[in-house]
């Protein structure tokens, strides 16, 4: 029999949070009542500086699988809890741990910086994890004579090895939401609205990315649009960040970039819609769904994951 949901669903979420002394990480590609409710809202490296930190004992996270596992990594002894554990990424998908080993294989001499949208298994096989906030610090982190390895993402692989000068192998990976942007409709939007800038996610095809005034990282992106001086913004990423940037400046107009087909939300992540409050109620009451980790694979996943932490 399913359990009947209260009336007031945010008042029982509070109260089971308080219950269950349980912390709500929700990234900036929630909705936006999910973001509202949430204890702490970031991108992968803010929310795993978050997971780091928390005196919390229960962590319930609102994002995809790879974060919640990263939670996982950094916290062993804590219950993570996922809304719905089917919420995936395309990113992580399309780069299984035995292909990218055959990729080393190919270059025993090279290290491997993996970019945080990855399994644990990729993460276990890596030298160093690495988000959009940092990529480029990691990067330069190597000397200039190190072959490196640059999975799962192509287009962040690409814009980091062009502002570094760093040639790289990259994993031909890249995310169902960013390549789906349309640089045609970008030109549109732009002729309509001269004066806007354009702000990209890194994540974002390289033709597109020519256009944008800023790239940067989700945390980055609303930075700019807070801090400057511009009437519009055209926003190239995942259209959740909109409601923090609506929060952060709320005078100025903001336009998320469609995709190719304005027929469907193609530019928004089917997996992080997957989380609802309803969904979030139920983790924190039934302790389920919770992400577990064999010990050896989270210690060998710790080690890059722990190396990036120590870049700062």
């Amino acid at each position: 029999m399913e359990q009947p949901l209260p009336h007031d669903l945010l008042g029982a979420i509070d109260a089971l949070r308080t219950a269950r002394n349980a912390v709500i990480l929700a990234h900036y590609y929630q909705d936006g009542d999910i973001q509202d409710v949430a204890d702490f809202i970031g991108d992968s490296l803010q929310l795993a500086k978050a997971a780091q930190t928390t005196r919390a004992d229960v962590i319930l996270f609102c994002g995809v699988h790879f974060m919640a596992e990263t939670a996982k990594i950094l916290n062993p002894d804590r219950i993570v809890l996922v809304p719905d554990m089917a919420a995936g990424c395309s990113l992580a998908d399309a780069c299984p741990a035995p292909m990218l080993q055959r990729m080393k294989d190919k270059h025993p001499g090279a290290k491997v910086v993996s970019y945080i949208n990855c399994s644990a298994a990729v993460k276990a096989i890596s030298d160093i994890i690495c988000t959009s906030s940092n990529a480029e610090r990691v990067v330069r982190s190597f000397p200039a004579e190190t072959e490196l390895i640059f999975a799962p993402d192509r287009n962040l692989g690409a814009y980091i090895s062009k502002v570094t000068g760093r040639p790289m192998h990259l994993w031909p990976g890249t995310c169902i939401v960013h390549e789906t942007f349309s640089e045609r409709k970008l030109i549109e939007l732009v002729s309509r609205h001269p004066r806007a800038h354009v702000v990209a996610h890194p994540e974002c095809e390289p033709q597109l990315l020519s256009h944008a005034h800023f790239v940067g990282s989700t945390s980055a992106l609303l930075e700019y649009v807070r801090k400057t001086d511009a009437p519009t913004f055209i926003v190239a990423t995942e259209p959740g960040i909109l409601h923090q940037m609506t929060k952060a400046a709320p005078g100025k107009e903001l336009l998320p970039l469609p995709g190719m087909d304005e027929s469907c939300a193609c530019n928004e992540c089917p997996h992080m819609k997957r989380n609802t409050l309803e969904k979030m109620y139920l983790a924190l009451a039934d302790l389920q769904p919770r992400l577990e980790m064999e010990e050896p694979l989270r210690v060998a996943a710790l080690a890059p994951l722990q190396r990036m932490m120590d870049l700062g």
